[in-house]
């Protein structure tokens, strides 16, 4: 499946918007989720939830787990594994660019970002975020703001 969808972003790559999809190891899945720290009733966000893996990490977490993705392949490749995982009612994923959205209704936050957006996004989730809201990310740490607590290629920040 992944060599096929691969095929596909290559031959029609003005199809799909975002960035280039880079699927997360199940090691920093496991890791970021860990991470995450979450307790009952916590909503938690994929920032370019691609595939929908850590979605349904986090939901199979105990969260109430949103992704956002542009790309309508991975949407679509999302929402399949999600009703194949059956967390369906529990994990959802929305074709929307997040860059546009309002993340004060989030406790947990996931990214994996890319080095030039990193500084914009956060930002954004400063400005946005509750208090005591946790933000992990995977391999590119924010520039400005010192996370609590790392874990192999995941950094874990806290709204204060």
């Amino acid at each position: 499946m992944m060599v096929f969808l691969g095929a596909i972003f290559a031959i029609f790559p003005v199809l799909f918007k975002g960035a280039i999809y880079l699927p997360t190891s199940k090691r920093t899945v496991k890791k970021m989720v860990e991470l995450a720290n979450i307790k009952p009733g916590e909503i938690a966000v994929d920032l370019g939830s691609g595939d929908g893996r850590l979605v349904i990490a986090l939901a199979k977490a105990g969260a109430e787990a949103h992704g956002y993705e542009i790309n309508p392949l991975l949407v679509f490749l999302a929402r399949r594994n999600i009703r194949k995982a059956r967390f369906k009612g529990k994990a959802f994923i929305h074709f929307k660019n997040f860059w546009k959205e309002d993340f004060s209704q989030f406790d947990i936050v996931t990214i994996f970002g890319i080095g030039y957006a990193m500084e914009s996004l956060e930002q954004k989730l400063k400005k946005e975020l509750k208090i005591g809201a946790r933000v992990v990310s995977n391999t590119f740490p924010f520039p400005n703001w010192q996370y609590i607590k790392r874990g192999d290629t995941a950094f874990l920040y806290q709204k204060l």
